[in-house]
């Protein structure tokens, strides 16, 4: 269960000088510009001995608070992103989770190129079309592409891609396999069934069918995926993958990787599942090769 604010405009965590919608679930791209305070007038004072200067000291304090509120309006100016409207205002809202699984900890890595998530020690590659997740409340989430849209199904904002990292909770001697079987009837109700607050984007899955599956190889680990088409009530439904490897950090506890594309000209490549998993790479192992990704099955 999660418990998230309400939707509404909240103070944009990346440009605090402006506000960002909040829908209920997570960021989206709608910002606008705040009021900006105008500085109060000071009555003038008839002149007498002392008048002068006092009406130069206030002079002085008028034209500072003008000049804050210049500075102020230009900031707002240059905190615009791609035409948007301009963001900021009061605190961001803050998600609390209850779930039982262990979140990933992504973090960007100085490198451009990858994006490191260090609970379960992997870097994912950035491909073109993808980005690292901004302003998305939900921990797992690796990497997403560009924007959002109106969702054909109830209101909301969804995205046309998305990669989510987890470290799964499993029994000792689960194998991957047994995981990504396990994995993808939820990864592909989260993504196009329902939401986390009872919304339903797609209105909802009507049908699904296999469309691959098989052994692979992960960061230089067997893992194993399965692959899924997915048909919507509404919008062109998607594909959705899960991925499971073991980690070979800490207690060696397995990872679950999600995928979820899509399908309709609007959606990623599909190959970029493949890519994406194939550039998969132990932290601190930029240019592993020797199979590091590369099919060790030919699937079905």
């Amino acid at each position: 269960m999660s418990s998230t604010p309400p939707p509404g405009w909240y103070r944009d965590p990346s440009y605090p000088l402006t506000e960002r919608w909040w829908d209920g679930a997570a960021w989206t791209d709608h910002r606008r510009q705040p009021e900006v305070p105008v500085p109060p007038m000071v009555p003038s004072r008839p002149p007498d001995g002392g008048g002068s200067r006092r009406a130069k000291a206030v002079a002085l304090i008028t034209a500072g608070a003008v000049l804050v509120a210049a500075i102020v309006v230009g900031a707002l100016v240059l905190g615009r992103e791609g035409g948007g409207a301009a963001q900021a205002k009061s605190t961001p809202p803050v998600v609390s989770s209850t779930t039982t699984s262990s979140p990933a900890t992504s973090s960007a890595s100085e490198d451009s190129r990858v994006v490191v998530d260090d609970l379960n020690g992997i870097t994912f590659p950035v491909l073109q079309g993808w980005a690292r997740p901004q302003n998305i409340a939900e921990k797992d989430v690796v990497l997403t592409t560009p924007g959002t849209y109106d969702c054909p199904g109830d209101a909301g904002f969804c995205r046309h891609g998305r990669v989510i990292s987890r470290t799964a909770t499993a029994d000792a001697g689960t194998t991957p396999e047994a995981l990504a079987k396990g994995d993808i009837t939820d990864a592909a109700n989260a993504e196009y069934d329902r939401d986390t607050i009872g919304n339903r984007p797609f209105g909802g899955i009507t049908s699904h069918r296999s469309v691959k599956s098989g052994p692979v190889a992960v960061a230089g680990r067997v893992g194993y995926f399965v692959r899924w088409r997915v048909t919507t009530a509404k919008g062109p439904g998607g594909y959705v993958q899960s991925l499971a490897f073991p980690s070979g950090v800490g207690s060696g506890a397995p990872v679950l990787v999600r995928f979820a594309f899509d399908a309709g000209p609007d959606g990623p490549p599909l190959a970029d599942m493949d890519r994406i998993t194939e550039g998969i790479r132990p932290v601190g192992d930029a240019a592993t090769g020797g199979g590091v990704g590369s099919s060790i099955g030919t699937g079905r």
